[in-house]
C-alpha cells in the first residue's frame, strides 16, 4: 500500500513514537516524528502535513496548542489527539477547539491506523468539495471561464451587443469556444427565455440547405408530403446560430441577405412570405475578408453580418487563463468519473503553460481528459500528458539566464554561478517581469504559490 500522505506525529514518549512511526510507515505513509508542541510548529508551518497526531499531555505546550497554528494553514490538515488521560470533559474540549477525533491509550493499533485513514479520507472528501465549490466559482461568464484582460473586453463586448437588433459576427480560430460567446450573446438578451438554434452550415448538403434554412411548402419536390418549417421559423423570437457561415453556397447568401434586410423568408415551393423576427449569430474560422476577396462570400452580405463583431481569442493570447481551464475540466472529469485526482504535478504545470495550444480551448479540454484518463495516482504527471506535450518541454532549452555549459573548462567553469544564486536571479527577474503578482510568477516557474513564498522567504 503507497500513499502521499505526510503525517506529522508528536509524542514524547520514544518508545511509543517509535512504534507508531513504524506501523504508519508500513501503511504507506510519510512520517515526520518529533516529541514536543515546540519542535512540531516548524514542521506544521511548512504547509505540507496532511494529518498531525499529537500526544495532549507533552513537555511544555500541550498538544491542543498546536491546533491553532495548524487552523492557521491552508489547507489545515486534520488532527488527531491522544492521550492516556482520556476523560469526556478532556475529548469535548479537543474537539470544541477544532481535532477531528480523540483517542485514548492504550491504543488499539488496528483502530488508531482505521482512525487515521478515515481522517485522511474525510479530509481529502472536504478538501475535494473545496475545490470543486472554488473552480465552480472561477470567473465565469455565461458558462466561459476567463480572467484574463481579453476575455474580460470580450465579456464587456457580449453585454453591448446582446440586446441590439442586428446580426452578430463572432470570429475566432478553431477550438476557441465560439459557440459559447454565441449562447453568451442570446442568453444576455431579452430573447433568452426564447428558442436557440444551431445549425452548421458546412454539415448541411448543398441541396437540401434552403429546405433547412427556410422551410417547403407540400409537394416543392418529390418527397415533400406536407408543409415543413425551417431553422428561422423555429427559432423565430429567438436566437439562430449559423456556425461556419464561411462554407454557405453562394446562391443561398442571396437569400440570407434578403431574410436579414426585409425579416421575411420565403418556404421553398411556396408563394407567400413569412415574417419573423430571428436575430442571426453567424460564426466563422475564417477569414471572411479573404473569402470576399476570393469570390466566395458575398461582400454585400459580409458588410450587413459585420454589423456588430466579436473577435474570440486564440488560448495562446489567453495565457493567463490556461491553469483554470485545466482545473476547471479536471474537476469536471473528476465529477463525471468519480475520481479524486488532486491536481497537476509542477512539471505538467509548466508542460501546460508553455503549449501553444494550435488547437486552442479544445485541445486543452482533450489534453487533460486523456491525462486524467491515464493517471494513477492523485496528481497529473507530465508523463499522462500527450506526446506533443511532453515533447515540448523535454525539448525546451531552459529556463533564462541560465548558461550553457558546453565548451567550459577551467577558470571559466570555476566563475559559474551557484544554483541557489540563478534561482535567486531567476525568481527575481520573474517576479519584475509580473509586476510582482506572485500568482502569475509561480505559474510561470512552475511551482505553487507557496513554494514560491517560501523561496522569498
Amino acid at each position: 500500500m503507497s500513499h502521499t500522505e505526510h503525517l506529522l506525529l508528536v509524542e514524547d514518549d520514544p518508545g511509543l513514537r517509535e512504534l507508531l512511526q513504524e506501523e504508519l510507515e508500513a501503511e504507506g505513509y510519510r512520517v515526520s516524528a518529533c516529541a514536543s508542541a515546540e519542535a512540531a510548529q516548524p514542521l506544521l508551518q511548512q504547509g505540507d502535513i496532511d494529518l498531525l497526531i499529537s500526544d495532549l499531555r507533552l513537555p511544555g505546550a500541550n498538544g491542543l496548542s498546536l491546533l491553532p497554528v495548524a487552523q492557521s494553514l491552508n489547507p489545515a490538515p486534520a488532527m488527531l489527539i491522544i492521550t492516556a488521560f482520556g476523560s469526556v470533559q478532556q475529548a469535548v474540549q479537543a474537539l470544541q477547539q477544532g481535532a477531528d477525533d480523540f483517542l485514548t491509550k492504550p491504543l488499539e493499533m488496528d483502530h488508531f491506523l482505521l482512525t487515521a485513514s478515515r481522517l485522511l479520507e474525510n479530509r481529502r472528501l472536504r478538501r475535494e468539495v473545496q475545490r470543486y465549490r472554488s473552480i465552480m466559482a472561477v470567473e465565469q461568464f455565461h458558462g466561459i471561464i476567463g480572467q484574463s484582460s481579453v476575455m474580460r473586453r470580450l465579456f464587456q463586448d457580449i453585454r453591448q451587443v446582446a440586446d441590439a437588433d442586428g446580426p452578430v459576427l463572432i470570429q475566432g480560430e478553431s477550438g476557441t469556444g465560439k459557440e459559447l460567446v454565441a449562447r453568451a450573446v442570446h442568453e444576455q438578451s431579452s430573447r433568452k427565455s426564447a428558442p436557440y438554434m444551431v445549425v452548421n452550415c458546412g454539415g448541411i448538403p448543398s441541396e437540401l440547405m434552403e429546405s433547412e434554412f427556410f422551410g417547403h411548402a407540400a409537394g416543392a419536390y418529390t418527397g415533400a408530403r406536407k408543409n415543413r418549417a425551417g431553422l428561422f421559423q423555429q427559432a423565430d423570437g429567438g436566437t439562430l446560430l449559423l456556425d461556419e457561415i464561411g462554407e454557405m453556397p453562394l446562391a443561398l447568401q442571396a437569400k440570407l441577405l434578403r431574410a436579414l434586410q426585409d425579416g421575411k423568408v420565403r418556404p421553398v415551393g411556396s408563394d407567400h412570405e413569412i415574417q419573423l423576427n430571428v436575430r442571426v449569430i453567424a460564426a466563422t474560422n475564417r477569414q471572411l475578408t479573404d473569402c470576399v476577396a476570393d469570390g466566395s462570400f458575398r461582400e454585400d452580405l459580409f458588410y450587413r453580418l459585420e454589423t456588430f463583431t466579436l473577435q474570440v481569442p486564440a488560448l495562446r493570447e489567453r495565457a493567463d487563463d490556461i491553469h483554470a481551464l485545466a482545473d476547471f475540466f479536471l474537476a469536471r472529469f473528476n465529477a463525471r468519473q468519480q475520481r479524486h485526482i488532486k491536481g497537476f504535478a509542477d512539471d505538467a504545470r509548466l508542460a501546460l503553460q508553455r503549449h501553444t495550444f494550435p488547437g486552442n480551448v479544445r485541445e486543452l479540454q482533450n489534453a487533460v481528459e486523456r491525462a486524467a484518463t491515464f493517471c494513477t495516482g492523485d496528481l497529473i504527471e507530465l508523463g499522462n500528458l500527450p506526446d506533443r506535450l511532453q515533447q515540448a518541454e523535454q525539448h525546451n532549452p531552459g529556463s533564462p539566464g541560465v548558461p550553457l555549459l558546453d565548451g567550459l573548462t577551467g577558470a571559466a567553469l570555476e566563475q559559474l554561478p551557484s544554483l541557489e544564486t540563478v534561482q535567486r536571479q531567476y525568481i527575481h527577474q520573474v517576479l519584475s517581469a509580473t509586476g510582482g503578482n506572485k500568482r502569475r510568477a509561480a505559474d510561470i516557474l512552475g511551482i505553487t504559490r507557496r513554494t514560491l513564498y517560501r523561496w522569498i522567504e
